[in-house]
């Protein structure tokens, strides 16, 4: 169907220009044939209106022959060859609609008077044509560049998903593997805690898995998730990992499922693991405006030895948010006195 003929507002609008140029041919018949200017207005202004119908054929024939795949001469030709068609079709309900007013007003001479506009009738509807053919290709190639721009933006999406699924993808065999080492020494040390550790991982990746493919989940429920972490570490430092957790208006907001999660492993593995009296691992989040902040703080040992690892948390952390907010996106991990702290700002998304 042609894209006028499915939305009324822009049919009607169409119309109205139409209108317009049924306003100008009538002046134009009265200047040349020395008609009424009434008589003028009912001859062309419903011979205009049927002919922008015919007119919206010129849409089928610019979406049939795309400049781009037809030669130059075989366009012109086709171009011409249909404003003809079309005009000699509009002369036909020309000289129908004048026999009528000619009848119904007593003209006698109706055969006469349209005889005399005849010129101007096929010049004009020529002319009409090829505009209204003109116009049809400039609407054909915004709606490629259309197209184009949205097959573009599509491809980038599908890549930044693919991006970040694979960022994901990360996560799992690198707490798997730091979960298997702390299982593996408490076997020995506390065979009852290792037990009860096996227990809390597996209830949290089942929570994980139960994620599947969803893209970002509210701040309040992947804070969840990090609570469900710390339980299963708790199991193995006891009363030295205490937790303290705080959302506020910002639990609504969308993050990626597990975004939180390598941090706080960090937090422990390398912070309450060397630290003697062990100490508070501190999330906390607030909204500011379109802004959504959160900061993880856990205390280290400044003398602690620096130990060599793959560096995945942190990196997958600013690769995600980098995929999914660009620029509008910002991490930023350092040490004050006896204390790390990384901080997350990314825009606050809510929760449909």
């Amino acid at each position: 169907m042609h894209p006028l003929l499915a939305r009324r507002g822009h049919l009607a609008l169409y119309l109205s220009l139409w209108l317009l140029v049924g306003g100008l041919l009538a002046l134009l018949l009265a200047g040349q044939r020395d008609i009424a200017s009434g008589f003028a207005a009912l001859v062309a202004l419903p011979l205009v209106t049927a002919y922008s119908f015919v007119c919206l054929s010129a849409w089928y024939v610019a979406r049939g022959m795309p400049l781009a795949g037809s030669g130059a001469l075989r366009v012109v030709a086709t171009a011409l060859t249909t404003a003809v068609l079309s005009s000699a079709m509009w002369l036909v309900i020309a000289r129908a609609w004048i026999a009528i007013l000619g009848r119904h007003f007593g003209v006698a001479d109706a055969p006469g008077l349209f005889g005399g506009i005849i010129p101007l009738l096929f010049g004009f509807g020529v002319l009409l044509y090829l505009l209204s053919l003109a116009v049809s290709y400039l609407l054909a190639a915004f709606e490629a560049s259309q197209e184009a721009q949205r097959r573009s933006l599509q491809g980038q999406v599908l890549a930044r998903e693919a991006e970040l699924r694979s960022l994901r993808a990360q996560i799992d065999p690198h707490f798997l593997f730091n979960s298997l080492h702390s299982i593996s020494a408490l076997t020995s040390a506390d065979p009852p805690g290792a037990r009860r550790m096996c227990i809390l991982l597996g209830e949290f990746l089942r929570e994980t898995l139960a994620l599947g493919g969803e893209h970002r989940i509210t701040l309040a429920r992947e804070l969840a998730l990090i609570e469900r972490f710390l339980a299963i570490e708790r199991v193995r430092f006891g009363d030295r990992l205490r937790v303290e957790i705080s959302a506020g208006d910002a639990g609504s907001c969308l993050v990626p499922p597990l975004l939180l999660q390598p941090l706080v492993e960090n937090a422990v593995t390398h912070g309450i693991a060397h630290v003697l009296d062990g100490g508070i691992v501190r999330v906390t989040a607030e909204r500011s405006g379109a802004l959504l902040r959160i900061v993880a703080e856990n205390p280290c040992d400044p003398d602690r030895p620096r130990r060599a690892g793959t560096g995945v948390g942190l990196a997958n952390v600013r690769s995600r948010l980098r995929a999914l907010h660009g620029m509008d996106a910002a991490v930023s991990a350092g040490q004050q006195d006896a204390t790390w702290r990384v901080e997350l700002t990314m825009p606050a998304v809510e929760g449909t």
